[in-house]
């Protein structure tokens, strides 16, 4: 059985540096039916499940003209993934590569990136399709993929 902080065939993991570089802040929190990362689609589709952003509140007025834009760029910190391989062997092509070529939720800044659906917003709640995070995501920042639509 292989669990998610085993190393596989090839893999290399090094020693993280004793402080970070940056703070974040996390701005909400993201809710989707995944709870266990196989269940997680590897990419999302924007026919998909409809899942929630909740934004905190202290940035609601940040919302404003959000819904002007049918796409957004969601941009989360992936919260239980490794940060420390600098070589992958991925289950799907058993090739092992360097964790900058891959798509993997395990880097040295766990930051993923969607593009997704806004289908709706409902105070500091954005209903959206296309997400591929784990329930309890947080949330690093929201940002317009495109123009906003025509008036």
């Amino acid at each position: 059985m292989n669990h998610d902080n085993d190393l596989r065939s090839g893999e290399v993991a090094v020693a993280l540096p004793p402080a970070t570089d940056a703070g974040v802040y996390f701005i909400g929190t993201i809710r989707t039916p995944w709870t266990v990362r196989g269940e997680c689609p590897k990419r999302g589709s924007l026919d998909g499940p409809i899942c929630s952003i909740v934004v905190d509140e202290r940035w609601r007025e940040a919302l404003t003209g959000m819904d002007d834009h049918p796409l957004i760029q969601v941009l989360y910190w992936m919260h239980h993934a490794r940060r420390d391989l600098v070589l992958q062997t991925p289950i799907r092509t058993g090739r092992t590569t360097g964790t900058f070529a891959l798509r993997s939720p395990v880097r040295p800044n766990p930051i993923a990136s969607s593009v997704v659906a806004l289908v709706g917003i409902e105070g500091t709640t954005l209903r959206v399709r296309g997400l591929d995070c784990l329930d309890g995501t947080p949330l690093i920042d929201l940002k317009p993929d495109r123009k906003p639509n025509p008036v």
